[in-house]
């Protein structure tokens, strides 16, 4: 099974899945960051972009990678990682659909000025213009369809143990 830990900078999705992990027996944290970050790699580079999600690879590349992953290991991958563009999200579930893996997916939300507040007083990462600039198309994508599509934890009011607490809650009823 995959808990997909979705929402926009700030919501709180690495610090949560970190905890969610703890909760989840026989599970690990799959961050698919790092498969952009292993594609930024290349040299010489890939077509530029604003966004490692826009490479098709990448997309096809995080489902490979848990697909394989839960062969080799079984348990659940906690995936901490923002989709916003609905084609994509559309892709990366039909990928894990077509080998059979199970998919919960959470939105870790909180209103825009709580985003911002979080962002822009980041004590590891600093104020990032990058982050800043998703908040926008994070309440676009939750008003068009990322809210419809998942189960919705608003970390407005929360810390990232109640948040955790409640989607591990959530996975261990079903």
């Amino acid at each position: 099974m995959i808990v997909w830990i979705n929402g926009t900078h700030g919501a709180g999705k690495t610090t949560t899945s970190a905890l969610v992990q703890q909760l989840l027996p026989g599970s690990r944290v799959f961050d698919a960051e790092k498969v952009g970050e292993t594609l930024m790699d290349i040299s010489p580079g890939l077509p530029a972009t604003d966004n490692f999600q826009h490479w098709p690879p990448w997309r096809q590349l995080v489902v490979e990678t848990a697909h394989r992953v839960l062969e080799y290991t079984g348990g659940t991958l906690v995936m901490p990682m923002t989709v916003l563009v609905e084609e994509y999200w559309r892709e990366i579930s039909a990928g894990l659909d077509r080998h059979a893996i199970p998919v919960r997916h959470f939105v870790l939300h909180a209103d825009q000025g709580t985003l911002r507040a979080r962002i822009e007083n980041d004590g590891i990462m600093g104020p990032s213009p990058f982050r800043l600039k998703y908040l926008e198309p994070y309440a676009q994508a939750s008003r068009a369809w990322l809210h419809g599509e998942a189960e919705v934890v608003d970390t407005t009011h929360l810390t990232p143990g109640q948040a955790a607490r409640r989607v591990a809650e959530s996975v261990l009823a079903d």
